[in-house]
């Protein structure tokens, strides 16, 4: 289990160094995930290894939102304050995604011609 999470924090680490040093506006852990994704299309016993301790960190996620829940507290005045504008900009951004997203599956089915009936 100890090796499997050195390796899940090493592409989170090299995914960080990358973000940092070319300045791309991605997270690090984000593009340490495609990096482990890509390196699972490579090497297939990669995911064989790093699969049960995956197992066990999703099946304990809720524990991972401990500290959004301590920063959401700490700063409660200031969602008293906005809690509005943080609201609306929340719902909107959803529905914006949600569309985009409807749109780009509809480009891709005429784009690959596929039918209602496929």
């Amino acid at each position: 289990m100890l090796s499997s999470i050195a390796i899940v924090l090493g592409y989170q680490v090299v995914g960080e160094l990358i973000s940092r040093l070319t300045g791309i506006p991605v997270p690090g852990p984000v593009i340490g995930m495609v990096l482990m994704l890509l390196s699972f299309l490579v090497k297939d016993n990669l995911i064989g290894i790093v699969r049960p301790t995956a197992g066990v960190l999703l099946a304990n996620l809720s524990l991972l939102f401990v500290p959004a829940g301590v920063g959401i507290m700490r700063h409660g005045q200031r969602f008293l304050d906005e809690g509005v504008g943080i609201m609306v900009t929340l719902v909107l951004s959803t529905i914006i995604a949600m569309l985009v997203t409807a749109y780009v599956i509809i480009a891709v089915e005429k784009w690959m011609k596929i039918k209602d009936e496929d």
